[in-house]
């Protein structure tokens, strides 16, 4: 069994009297695919918003490589080796596609202010790796020949993918993809499976929500089950498609129409 790159302990978070997550214990290991689902409102985006630090739990601890990182701010995480992409796409549309996966970068580049107005050639340097880098992402997620469009202009399917590219631009240890198959037709999200087996062969874990079931078991080694706010099943595939707890949180159950 490969060992714990990030465990979630006891989370909970409330808004208001809501509890959005409650006695959430979760572990993500290295080099795996773990697949988080559940029904809407089933606390599966506050939860990822928990531990990339968007949102501060209300109890419980998140470890990263064995150390605190409990609502430690979004750029100290992100420097720890965290990315993610959003469940609503936060592009910057007026800037090209190639320009967006650079601004990924920011956490690992050493340029400063006197170096950008001097054009130092330190900078320059770093700024055209950083443009070369940035290509190579692109090209693997099969976006190279967009690179100089802008990203509004990307039909919806692809402005997920850019999220994607963005996200592996800060050379993350750890990659939360919250629904990246949504707006995508069915092609193009087989393509997707293929592409985040092909992430984790790069190295990072990958934690993805998602609801299209042929992508989530198609490409997960375990599957963690959420229903209001708490996690009800964790397992393999198999194992988690054959749960009671999960046919019911899906399906709800028939009425015996035979009771008085």
């Amino acid at each position: 069994m490969n060992a714990v790159l990030m465990r979630a302990e006891a989370l909970e978070k409330l808004f208001g009297g809501v509890k959005a997550i409650e006695g959430v214990n979760l572990e993500i290991r290295q080099n795996e695919i773990l697949g988080v689902i559940g029904p809407n409102g089933a606390g599966k985006t506050t939860l990822f918003n928990v531990l990339t630090g968007f949102s501060a739990p209300t109890r419980g601890r998140v470890f990263f490589e064995d150390r605190d990182v409990t609502g430690k701010p979004v750029y100290v995480i992100c420097n720890k080796g965290i990315g993610r992409t959003f469940q609503n796409i936060r592009l910057f549309g007026q800037m090209r596609v190639i320009d967006n996966v650079v601004v990924g970068m920011h956490n690992r580049l050493r340029t400063h202010l006197v170096g950008i107005t001097l054009k130092l050639p330190s900078t320059m340097r770093e700024e055209q790796e950083a443009y070369v880098k940035a290509g190579r992402i692109l090209h693997y997620l099969g976006l190279g020949d967009q690179a100089g469009e802008l990203a509004a202009n990307l039909p919806y399917g692809k402005q997920r993918k850019v999220e994607i590219a963005r996200a592996l631009a800060s050379d993350p240890k750890l990659i939360l993809l919250d629904e990246p198959s949504a707006g995508m037709n069915p092609q193009e999200a087989i393509e997707l499976m293929t592409l985040i087996g092909g992430i984790r062969k790069m190295g990072p874990s990958v934690v993805v929500i998602e609801h299209n079931m042929q992508v989530v078991m198609g490409i997960s080694d375990r599957v963690a089950v959420m229903d209001f706010g708490k996690k009800i099943c964790e397992g393999t595939p198999e194992e988690v498609r054959r749960d009671e707890r999960v046919i019911e949180a899906y399906l709800g159950r028939e009425e015996d129409t035979s009771a008085p």
